[in-house]
C-alpha cells in the first residue's frame, strides 16, 4: 500500500480509536447504587436517593429516596474511586457547585460564587448541622462485580454554616484521628473527621 494512502487511512481511523478509548465504561445503575450508598450507616443505605450516570447523559437520578440522604455515584470518567452521601438540605449547595464546574468555573472560584449567592439569599444553605459521608480510594479500589472496596479512606463531615474555632472549640488545623474545622466563618464551614 502506498505510504500516502496508508497515512490517509491512519488519519481517518485514529479519531475513531481515540474516541473509543475516551468513553469510560459506566457501571450498571444497580452497581452504581450499591457503591454510592457504601459510606452511609447501614440503616440509611436502603432509603437514600442516588444520583449517577447513564450512557450519553449527565448526572441523573438512579433511585428516588425515602429518607433525607442523597448519594453521588462514582464518576466513571475519573480513575480514582469516590462516593459521597450527604443530608438532602445540602443538595442545593452541592448541585450549584456541580453546575458551576460544568460551566467551566474552577477551583476556589466555585466557592466564591456560592458564598456570594448564599449571602444574597439566592442559594439556600442549612444553618444547622448537616452530615456528609464519603469513601475515597485509588483506581481499582472498588470491584463493581462484588461491590467490595479495598484501600479506601472514610471521611465524615458535619456542615455548620459560619462556624468558627471559637464557636465550636475545634481547631482549624488538620489532624488525622482528631476533628478539625475547615472554611471557618464561611457558609461552607464544616467539621472534618478521618478515622
Amino acid at each position: 500500500m502506498p505510504s500516502l494512502l496508508r497515512l490517509g487511512l491512519l488519519t481517518l481511523l485514529a479519531p475513531a480509536s481515540l474516541m473509543a478509548q475516551a468513553a469510560p465504561a459506566i457501571p450498571t445503575p444497580a452497581q452504581q447504587i450499591a457503591s454510592a450508598v457504601l459510606p452511609l450507616p447501614t440503616d440509611l443505605q436502603a432509603g437514600a436517593r442516588v444520583l449517577g450516570y447513564r450512557p450519553g447523559a449527565a448526572f441523573v437520578e438512579l433511585r428516588k429516596g425515602s429518607n433525607e440522604m442523597v448519594c453521588l455515584a462514582d464518576d466513571p470518567a475519573v480513575p480514582s474511586f469516590h462516593v459521597t452521601c450527604y443530608h438532602a438540605d445540602l443538595e442545593p449547595f452541592m448541585a450549584r457547585g456541580r453546575a458551576l464546574r460544568a460551566e467551566g468555573v474552577e477551583g476556589g472560584d466555585v466557592d466564591t460564587v456560592r458564598f456570594r449567592e448564599v449571602q444574597e439569599k439566592k442559594l439556600p444553605m442549612p444553618m444547622g448541622p448537616a452530615a456528609l459521608y464519603s469513601l475515597t480510594g485509588p483506581a481499582g479500589s472498588w470491584d463493581p462485580e462484588t461491590n467490595e472496596t479495598k484501600n479506601v479512606r472514610p471521611l465524615y463531615v458535619v456542615y455548620l454554616a459560619y462556624a468558627t474555632e471559637q464557636s465550636t472549640g475545634i481547631p482549624a488545623k488538620p489532624s488525622r484521628g482528631v476533628p478539625w474545622l475547615m472554611f471557618p466563618g464561611t457558609p461552607k464551614a464544616h467539621i472534618m473527621y478521618i478515622p
